[in-house]
């Protein structure tokens, strides 16, 4: 079972990831939330709330206010 350990906003749409097993790696989200449909996605098109994310502890990924987040095992697959 995979999960983040750690992650942090870069810039533009680029969140740092940790995961448990030590893989590292830079996401750009940029792609994903522009083709996004789903109406918990619409607020992260603006970049100043996108970068409102956080690392969730008790669900072990990342997360927005609004409650809109990705599986861990999806982010390792990106």
């Amino acid at each position: 079972m995979i999960w983040i350990v750690d992650a942090k906003y870069i810039k533009d749409y680029q969140v740092w990831l940790r995961f448990n097993d030590g893989t590292e790696k830079v996401v750009d989200f940029r792609k994903k939330i522009s083709s996004d449909k789903r109406k918990v996605f619409a607020p992260l098109k603006d970049v100043e709330y996108f970068k409102q994310v956080f690392l969730n502890r008790e669900s072990d990924t990342i997360q927005w206010p609004n409650g809109a987040d990705i599986a861990p095992e999806t982010l390792y697959g990106l």
